[in-house]
């Protein structure tokens, strides 16, 4: 029998870490049930084909996963995507990125010139509790959010974001996304999460913003119309009310590493 050497326990390691970040990703979508109803399904396969060696039940389920394999990724390439995308995030490699790229990061100065104007913009809705909400691009591409909307193509400007959130406006319903310093686009539809431990005294603004922060890597920023408190959404998880000062904090960190 082999012994158990480094090898092995690297092998170990390797899998225990993706089937992590699966879980962790499936968690914050709400799909976490089907997780482990697939994680069940590897075990039966594993114990009555590989163990046990049953042949006609090994046989049936060794048809199972042939197929299921590539409905999984039919039905979950959103997950799958943003599981690629987390892999290979710069900030997690940012030592090899500095190594192999010429870039320099932005300036502290050019990034409050990006900054400032959506701080004051969501100051100022809050005040007059104006609802908004505003989704800042990282690596995922959001250009099909991006169609379900109306192009602007403009400079990120505080009269421009309150002018689109203001009541009467058409847009105003919809989402706007912020992508390389530029307004996008505004009047967007958003998926809208259906995670059960959301309060119910948030409405459908916050619904998609968590929705599109689970289904994307997206910054999402939320203006209430109710109460005009201002909440972010990041990595399927949204936070209690914030203040101006935390939400600079917040954005000048996102905006620099872009």
């Amino acid at each position: 029998m082999d012994q158990f050497g480094i090898r092995d326990a690297f092998d170990i390691a390797i899998a225990g870490l993706l089937l992590f970040y699966l879980y962790r990703i499936m968690k914050e979508s709400g799909t976490i049930n089907i997780f482990f109803g697939v994680l069940a399904f590897i075990v039966v396969w594993l114990v009555t084909s590989q163990i046990l060696e049953l042949k006609l039940i090994g046989s049936i389920l060794d048809q199972f996963m042939g197929i299921g394999l590539l409905v999984l990724v039919i039905l979950f390439q959103d997950q799958i995507k943003r599981f690629l995308v987390e892999l290979g995030d710069h900030k997690r490699w940012r030592f090899l990125k500095a190594m192999f790229s010429h870039e320099k990061r932005r300036h502290k100065s050019d990034t409050r010139k990006y900054v400032l104007p959506i701080v004051y913009a969501c100051m100022n809705m809050a005040k007059t509790k104006t609802g908004a909400l505003i989704v800042i691009r990282q690596e995922m591409s959001l250009e099909a959010y991006e169609r379900s909307g109306d192009i602007i193509d403009a400079d990120i400007n505080s009269r421009l974001i309150e002018n689109i959130f203001f009541k009467n406006s058409p847009l105003h319903d919809g989402a706007m996304i912020i992508d390389h310093d530029r307004i996008r686009s505004a009047g967007c539809i958003l998926p809208v999460s259906h995670d059960r431990d959301i309060p119910r005294s948030l409405g459908l603004r916050h619904r998609s913003a968590l929705g599109i922060s689970q289904a994307t890597d997206a910054f999402a920023i939320v203006v209430s119309e109710e109460t005009g408190g201002i909440r972010v959404a990041f990595r399927g998880k949204i936070t209690p009310p914030i203040s101006s000062t935390d939400l600079e904090h917040r954005l000048s960190e996102i905006m620099a590493d872009d």
